[in-house]
């Protein structure tokens, strides 16, 4: 039976700390065999003990199989919020990078930041925008008007193409010369 008190500490929220070490074993174990305190610790730039420190708490949550001196895995419920946070970071670092033109290294840093405070509704609208402005072409002020019908119905390429050809059809009539009778 588990004791009030670890039942406590693992129904608490993780911390974007706690996400961060997540994260960073998950990617350490797709790179190595074997995921060793000091690769953590080198991975986060800190110290052996602290990342001792942390493996500890999240061994009690059950993210993490961690005993002293050994290697570090991660359960099934740590391999998916590291999965979770890796899969976000990559999302926000290809918005940042990709749409806006942030230089890499500051848009990594950026995209660490954002990848805790961001709620699942927010990622999600933001990962169907960067499909969408990928898909249909950017034509006419009312462009963004249709990222909603897009979101409702999927990619219907008819329908980006037609939209386009209704724009460029608007623009060749701007540019033709009135004739004056």
């Amino acid at each position: 039976m588990v004791s009030a008190q670890r039942r406590d500490i693992v129904e608490k929220p993780l911390t974007s700390v706690m996400e961060d070490y997540l994260e960073a074993i998950f990617d350490l174990d797709k790179e190595k065999r074997v995921v060793r305190v000091k690769d953590i610790a080198k991975r986060m730039n800190v110290k052996m003990p602290t990342v001792s420190s942390m493996l500890k708490s999240l061994n009690t949550r059950g993210l993490v199989n961690y005993e002293k001196y050994e290697y570090v895995e991660l359960t099934k419920d740590g391999m998916g919020v590291g999965q979770e946070m890796r899969r976000r970071h990559g999302i926000l670092l290809k918005f940042l990078t990709e749409i806006l033109k942030i230089d890499h290294s500051t848009a990594d840093e950026e995209a660490c930041k954002m990848e805790h405070t961001l709620s699942a509704s927010t990622l999600g609208n933001l990962t169907d925008f960067m499909a969408f402005i990928q898909v249909c072409p950017r034509t006419g002020e009312d462009w963004l008007q249709f990222f909603d019908d897009y979101r409702l119905h999927g990619k219907r390429p008819e329908s980006c193409k037609t939209r386009c050809e209704t724009f460029s059809s608007e623009l060749k009539n701007q540019a033709a010369p009135v004739k004056n009778s």
